[in-house]
């Protein structure tokens, strides 16, 4: 069976095996707001892949990087940024190529034609 991405599939206990983590080390990153697992019915947490390659990400940072659990927020909080930032980029990229696909008369043969910004005007003593 093939889940999403995004999917809460995962036991608390199965992500810190894959992980070679103790499960406390999962509970701390949650108390310290780096990552939100799903919570079940039964208030289970469930990790999705996506919280998985998080905590790969968390756990680079501060393993091989050295960077502390407010660094490592913060630099989690600044790849939020750019990645929203990169999406809203795409999206007025996507707009811009529509709104120029979207001219039916050529700009060549437009009504509205460019005259030169300098205009003279002589004045006479």
């Amino acid at each position: 069976m093939i889940h999403q991405y995004d999917e809460p599939v995962y036991l608390i206990s199965v992500v810190a095996k894959i992980l070679d983590i103790h499960p406390q080390t999962l509970r701390q990153y949650e108390r310290e707001n780096l990552i939100c697992p799903s919570r079940s019915g039964g208030r289970i947490r469930m990790y999705s892949q996506r919280d998985i390659d998080k905590i790969k990400l968390i756990l680079r940072l501060t393993r091989e990087l050295g960077v502390n659990l407010a660094g490592v927020d913060i630099i989690l909080r600044l790849k939020d940024n750019v990645d929203d930032m990169e999406t809203e980029i795409a999206q007025l990229r996507h707009e811009l190529q529509k709104s120029r696909n979207a001219h039916s008369v050529s700009p060549d043969k437009a009504l509205v034609t460019k005259k030169s910004i300098y205009e003279m005007i002589i004045f006479e003593d």
